[in-house]
């Protein structure tokens, strides 16, 4: 790990715990945390950094369970099983934080570009780009007016509704590695699609992550496709 690198990590490992601080107390971050309200204060006001170990454990354990517990108590569900996540994928700062964390605890591959799905996939994916330095490409259900060329890929449903999905095709090349990340997933079947999308590329796929997954079948069925990690940040059983 260059310097450079290394106050990157220490700086949103910093970010992480003023979030935490605007809720609790010292005592209480540090009983969260399990160092010392002195250390979390000197860091919290940028008096000094955390080492770079300490800093990877803040984002990859303590961020990330902060986190998801802080995503649980955005989430409404109604009762039918319908999700509204719309507090969660228009917070850009609380995405921001979740692509740290989220890449150090999953350790995801290094991705050249980051593919989701429009439109409630998009603010994650910018957020997951940002962190990767990495290009970021989208899906449609339409195709772009002036784009000549598209990857495509089609499902048909149990619904028996045939989902379609558009990439023009100069947005993913042979070769590059690719992350697919979406708000949610619940049968799979988007991601399945992205998956295709990255397959007809000719990409490696590095890693498939949701902040949601809605019981486990989506997620089971998209690790027997890939031989990468599949997070997500939270399920709803």
């Amino acid at each position: 790990m260059n310097r450079a690198e290394k106050a990157t990590l220490q700086l949103r490992a910093v970010k992480v715990l003023r979030m935490l601080k605007q809720t609790r107390t010292y005592d209480e971050l540090a009983e969260t945390t399990g160092l010392s309200a002195g250390d979390l204060n000197r860091y919290v006001n940028g008096h000094v950094l955390p080492g770079p170990e300490r800093a990877r454990v803040l984002l990859a354990e303590t961020g990330l369970e902060t986190l998801a517990a802080e995503l649980d108590t955005r989430l409404v569900v109604d009762r039918d099983g319908y999700v509204d996540n719309s507090s969660l994928v228009f917070d850009q700062s609380f995405l921001d934080l979740v692509a740290p964390a989220v890449a150090e605890a999953f350790a995801f591959e290094q991705p050249s570009v980051v593919l989701t799905a429009a439109t409630d996939g998009i603010t994650l994916g910018a957020a997951m780009a940002r962190y990767f330095d990495a290009q970021i490409a989208y899906a449609k259900q339409s195709k772009e007016t002036a784009v000549e060329e598209f990857i495509e890929a089609r499902s048909r449903l149990e619904s028996g509704i045939e989902l379609t999905y558009y990439l023009p095709a100069s947005a993913l090349s042979s070769g590059q590695r690719v992350l697919v990340v979406d708000d949610l997933i619940r049968s799979g079947e988007t991601q399945e699609l992205l998956l295709d999308i990255a397959a007809f590329a000719d990409a490696t796929v590095v890693g498939v992550f949701t902040l949601i997954a809605v019981g486990t079948d989506g997620i089971d069925t998209v690790r027997e496709r890939i031989d990468a990690p599949v997070n997500s940040l939270t399920t709803i059983v």
